[in-house]
């Protein structure tokens, strides 16, 4: 073991002796904390709080904390919470050991107990072993920490390590030390966890039947903080501000030791009057050059191998054999993530029992929040309750405890937004789907204001455009909310504020004669042209609620549901990187080129009497860092003078039909795929009560 090795253990050590936590297996006469239950609690009360249930769970629940030995020498410290003897829960050993691995913090560490256990606090009364360690660099475990830690496909020997054997070597561990299991392992997380637990199934232990990931993280090229090698600025810089910050030896504070401090609480000033650059944020006055992920983001503005080895899809082989991956449809950070690990275990590994789930959450609502509503946007009753309890929990109770019969989950469990329906497909995308094509119809010849949009192509052979101004000295707001991060809710926002720009470019249909379900990927495909050499293209699909629409429970003081234009899916791509990710090229001004771009998968229904609109326009600040639409080799490195606003233009004819391309279901095949379990006005905890 190595001297630096050695000195972090002393550390991590002593952090906890300080707290009296001492480590079973690292120390002569360490013992666990498996004793009975403790008196004046009564095991089998209900609890009805947080202080009664972190009651209940030490009365019924022992918490070990041991330092687990990697193949490198290197170890992780690890907690592990043990049902009792006698312990009150639903069954009696021996337990299924659930592991989650975060870089968030395994703690509380010593004497303090997690508030909750499991993926949901209803867990912990049908008993499990329960572990959660810290990754390698993170809080008390040894190692260094490596963002998205690149997969070893060629393993050599002990020095070759990765997620995927840290997670082996904690299963080999686990099994051996841990009393009562029953030899099954499942593993879950949420978000960056998430990408534990999907980068862990990898070349999976034996014992390891079960794997959730959620909401995972999957390459950052394409979600979190890059959408198509567009930097999501607030995003990237808020959340590195301070997770990025080093780690010099094992500690147990805090996940935010130094909170950046903002001059302002509204991000659209922060980024456009105080930063301007940003180079500018690598100054002293901000963060200056400690934050390294974030200087290797402003050293790394194509996708080169820096990015691309942190691509965990195209390494998803041989993985656990059953895995449930979830998602939220609203999800600002990781949309990208779920659908694609999904398709990648689909494709990869056709022996495994790959199921997906998506709803209309945001990042993690599915176990936050009721997702009965997001932001402008109201869903049912339920929608959160009905997947913990008819499809997450009875999961990993079948595969880890062999309890129950099968449960009656199917390959791809979708909640169709508009509709407000759970739906059960055989698999994602749906087979019933038809292709078919939204066209945008140049502004002339609508009203001046918008644009049209319908399923018939163009007609017309002469070349045809819709122009605006775009200004990155005066760019598009993405959200009306004043925030320094990125708001989670605006995914489902009203854009009535962006149809009214200029450098905004709308088209839409005529209301809807029935209703129109969109089901799987969206493709927008636009002929643009620009005077300039550089641009970005933001495209997003929105809903348009008739005049008379009626307010919901979600509609907010000042709001209304009369008009509301909820955005339904969006997306950016630099257009440097139009043809090549790797080998981005400038515009040529006035030279007539096609974008494509993948605005991720939905599944909504547009309403009779709605209006399909499609919004396109070149800024979306400060959530998309400004293009100064002058092309350098490097945008992140651009000076004040190179910001400079140019015409861009959508050119509509026969040889160049702009458009969005979809997919359609039918309105007879989303009645046969609705759960009955779920209605779609009372939800699912209103028809449990009759």
């Amino acid at each position: 073991m190595s001297e630096l090795t050695n000195t972090m253990r002393t550390t991590a050590l002593a952090a906890l002796a300080a707290q009296g936590v001492f480590f079973a297996g690292c120390q002569s006469g360490a013992t666990s904390d498996r004793g009975e239950p403790s008196a004046g609690v009564l095991a089998g009360s209900q609890p009805s709080s947080a202080d009664e249930y972190e009651s209940w769970l030490r009365a019924n629940y022992g918490k070990r904390e041991v330092l687990v030995p990697m193949r490198d020498g290197v170890s992780l410290h690890t907690v592990i919470y043990e049902p009792r003897p006698n312990a009150e829960v639903l069954d009696d050993g021996p337990y299924p050991i659930m592991i989650h691995r975060t870089p968030y913090g395994a703690g509380p560490y010593g004497s303090e107990y997690r508030t909750r256990m499991g993926p949901h606090p209803n867990y912990a009364r049908d008993g499990y072993i329960f572990v959660y360690q810290d990754v390698r660099g993170k809080y008390l475990s040894e190692g260094d920490f490596v963002n998205m830690t690149p997969h070893v496909a060629d393993k050599r020997g002990p020095s070759d390590i990765d997620e995927s054997t840290d997670a082996f070597d904690t299963i080999a561990w686990l099994l051996e030390d841990v009393e009562d299991h029953n030899g099954r392992v499942g593993m879950w997380g949420i978000s960056y966890p998430g990408f534990y637990s999907a980068a862990s199934m990898i070349d999976a232990h034996p014992n390891l039947v079960a794997v959730s990931p959620q909401a995972p993280i999957a390459d950052w090229w394409y979600d979190d903080f890059h959408h198509h090698g567009a930097l999501f600025l607030p995003h990237g810089f808020h959340f590195l501000s301070t997770f990025g910050r080093p780690r010099p030896e094992p500690t147990a504070r805090g996940r935010r030791p130094r909170a950046f401090e903002y001059p302002t609480r509204d991000g659209y000033d922060f980024y456009l009057d105080h930063v301007r650059t940003l180079e500018s944020l690598r100054s002293d006055e901000y963060v200056g050059m400690e934050i390294d992920f974030w200087n290797k983001i402003i050293e790394h503005p194509n996708r080169d191998e820096f990015w691309a080895s942190r691509d965990i899809v195209p390494h998803l082989r041989r993985v656990a054999p059953n895995v449930l991956v979830v998602g939220g449809w609203f999800d600002a950070e990781d949309l990208w993530g779920p659908l694609k690990i999904y398709e990648s275990v689909e494709e990869k590994n056709p022996a495994v029992n790959n199921k997906l789930v998506m709803g209309p959450w945001r990042h993690g609502g599915w176990a936050r929040a009721s997702g009965e509503s997001l932001g402008d946007a109201y869903f049912a009753p339920g929608v959160s309750e009905f997947y913990r309890v008819n499809i997450e929990q009875p999961w990993f109770g079948y595969h880890l405890k062999g309890a129950g019969s099968r449960p009656n989950v199917a390959e791809a469990m979708i909640y169709e937004t508009g509709g407000n329906r759970w739906h059960g497909f055989d698999q994602w995308p749906p087979a019933e789907i038809e292709a078919r094509s939204l066209y945008f119809g140049n502004r002339a010849d609508a009203d001046g204001i918008a644009g049209s949009l319908s399923f018939d192509p163009p007609t017309h052979t002469a070349d045809r455009s819709d122009s605006f101004v775009s200004d990155p000295n005066r760019p598009v707001p993405y959200t009306e909310t004043a925030t320094v991060r990125m708001a989670a809710t605006y995914m489902t926002e009203d854009q009535r504020f962006a149809s009214r720009r200029p450098d905004v470019l709308v088209y839409r249909t005529e209301p809807l004669e029935e209703d129109i379900t969109l089901a799987g990927p969206l493709t927008a495909k636009l002929f643009v042209s620009t005077t300039g050499t550089a641009a970005d293209w933001v495209v997003k699909l929105i809903d348009v609620h008739p005049g008379d629409a009626e307010d919901t429970p979600a509609t907010r003081d000042g709001k209304t549901e009369a008009g509301y234009q909820m955005m339904v899916r969006s997306e950016v791509i630099r257009g440097r990187f139009r043809n090549s990710h790797e080998e981005p090229e400038p515009f040529v001004p006035g030279e007539v080129a096609e974008i494509e771009l993948p605005l991720q998968d939905v599944l909504h229904t547009f309403k009779k009497g709605h209006r399909i609109m499609v919004h396109v326009q070149s800024t979306w600040f400060p959530m998309v860092d400004r293009n100064p639409q002058t092309y350098l080799e490097n945008p992140y490195f651009a000076e004040e003078g190179d910001f400079v606003a140019h015409t861009h233009r959508v050119h509509i004819s026969q040889r160049h039909p702009s458009r969005l391309d979809v997919r359609v279901i039918d309105q007879s095949t989303l009645r046969l795929t609705a759960d009955p379990r779920f209605d779609p006005v009372r939800g699912y905890e209103l028809l449990n009560e009759n």
